[in-house]
């Protein structure tokens, strides 16, 4: 059974930085894809950014220009570094890795921007 652990999240200034990082256990495959996508109170998931075993990246226009994925395939890690938060950042953010035979979510973690 693949687990993703999420770690990262916390509290956070507006136009100050965080780091998350996604590590996944449990399979000797590497993920097609991973990526992160957010859910604030009251609102639907949503796609942040996802990044490809290739390295071919994709971000919701929102977050373009500040927030940026990566991943180390060695590691079976997904990183997602977001600079310039802003209060609308703030959302339980979610990793996910997609193989070829099933997708998985990890916990997701709390990012909380202050105004």
């Amino acid at each position: 059974q693949v687990q993703l652990v999420e770690s990262g999240g916390g509290l956070v200034q507006a136009g100050g930085s965080l780091r998350l990082s996604c590590a996944a256990s449990g399979t000797i495959f590497s993920a097609n894809v991973m990526g992160w996508f957010r859910q604030a109170p009251g609102k639907q998931r949503e796609m942040v950014a996802t990044i490809t075993s290739g390295g071919a990246t994709n971000y919701a226009d929102s977050v373009k220009g500040r927030f940026t994925v990566s991943r180390d395939n060695a590691k079976n890690t997904v990183y997602l570094q977001m600079n310039s938060l802003k209060p609308e950042d703030t959302a339980v953010y979610y990793c996910k890795a997609d193989y070829y035979y099933a997708g998985y979510w990890g916990q997701g973690t709390q990012v909380t921007v202050s105004s």
